[in-house]
């Protein structure tokens, strides 16, 4: 019976306490948001205008897995609950679950922690997934588990879990220490075990791969460029033969785009057709709406990018890349970054770390009417987005909004 339990995690979201999450939930939300939005994502203010990106903010897949979260609090609240990691990659949201008291398991399956779970215990599994042994691991000790994986996630496993059937390398187009691109690496290994994954960073690797594929790679120098991102027996001499790609679902579009091309053109330059190369469109939905609504925003003229969410969110940390080309960008994760006098706590994304700057003169005496852009990643919440608005309104001399 306990193998029948923990096979089919728990369903937590039921009618006794999904109104006592709603209320829950209602503190993510504003109604300052919620007005821009019916304004055409516009906000006039005195020397400052405000635009909000078409697409921003919660996706349906972070609003669920944190729906998940708060219903397990609340419906085991006589038990120890477990979060693996973090449920999202969001400070606020974390913060807020810490405090209805729940305890934190880490990545590493070794960790003492795990050596104390009991069936008992709750155990949540995040948002992104957790690796396959992992997940083997919590049922072992026969927990009660409580799954949030994002359906676009599960979507990757599919695609990778049928490359591996049908004896295609998995190329995937990642972060190899994500939560999430390790999950998927250890689906791609498939049913048996025996399926083969390397992980591709951005188009510099996805390069390597392709001259490698034509006969232009060093072997010894590819396997040292790409330790620790690949499957334990991958030979490059062997699992380049037949690829299939699949991402992380929260990369940048046009990068996986162009990755497609280079591994495509490699393979046909190769096998003289593209027979070998497999390909299945694996970035989020929400992913892609937030990317095309700021590529959209950044037509217009503007004088600033603010971009919100999680320092270690992907999706986030790619909006910011994309702002950066094009326009002065602040990416912070709340209201309490904008300092006083005239100052800015943000993450530099050359440094890959928080740092504080002037911000520029033009804030607090601007010669003609600001043109100001926000946008924020699928897992930040609309109330820290009316935050950090209200902070930019009081910096820039509008007074409270």
């Amino acid at each position: 019976m306990a193998s029948e339990k923990v096979n089919r995690p728990v369903n937590v979201r039921r009618p006794e306490v999904m109104a006592q999450v709603a209320e829950d939930l209602s503190r993510f939300q504003s109604p300052l948001v919620d007005c821009i939005r019916q304004q055409g994502n516009e906000l006039e203010l005195p020397g400052v205008r405000l635009f909000l990106a078409e697409s921003f903010g919660f996706c349906d897949g972070v609003k669920r897995a944190i729906e998940i979260a708060y219903a397990a609090c609340r419906l085991f609240k006589d038990k120890r609950i477990w979060l693996i990691g973090e449920i999202i990659h969001n400070p606020e949201v974390n913060a807020r679950l810490d405090a209805l008291g729940l305890q934190h398991l880490p990545w590493r399956m070794d960790a003492p922690a795990y050596e104390t779970l009991t069936p008992e215990d709750v155990v949540i599994m995040p948002a992104f997934g957790v690796p396959v042994p992992l997940r083997q691991l919590l049922e072992a000790k026969g927990v009660v588990l409580v799954d949030s994986t994002c359906g676009n996630v599960i979507k990757v496993w599919q695609r990778v879990r049928a490359y591996a059937a049908a004896g295609v390398t998995s190329i995937i187009h990642g972060k190899a220490r994500h939560e999430e691109s390790q999950a998927t690496a250890s689906q791609s290994l498939g049913k048996d075990g025996k399926g083969t994954f390397l992980v591709v960073f951005n188009t510099s690797d996805a390069r390597l791969v392709a001259d490698y594929i034509n006969g232009r790679g060093d072997r010894a120098a590819f396997m040292q460029h790409f330790a620790g991102c690949h499957s334990e027996d991958f030979d490059p001499e062997v699992h380049l033969k037949a690829i299939g790609l699949a991402n992380q679902t929260t990369m940048l579009k046009s990068e996986t785009a162009e990755i497609q091309s280079l591994l495509r053109d490699a393979v046909v330059e190769r096998d003289g057709n593209d027979e070998n190369f497999h390909m299945f469109d694996t970035i989020c939905g929400a992913t892609q709406d937030r990317q095309n609504a700021l590529f959209a925003l950044l037509e217009k003229p503007l004088d600033a990018m603010f971009i919100i969410g999680g320092y270690n969110s992907s999706n986030t940390t790619h909006l910011a890349h994309i702002a950066a080309r094009k326009v002065p960008t602040f990416f912070v994760s709340s209201a309490e970054c904008l300092l006083r006098p005239q100052r800015i706590r943000c993450y530099d994304l050359e440094l890959k770390k928080e740092v504080v700057r002037p911000l520029p003169a033009w804030f607090k005496h601007p010669e003609r009417e600001l043109q100001i852009g926000v946008t924020a990643g699928a897992s930040c919440p609309a109330n820290v987005i009316e935050d950090v608005i209200c902070r930019i309104a009081e910096l820039c001399g509008c007074g409270e909004i």
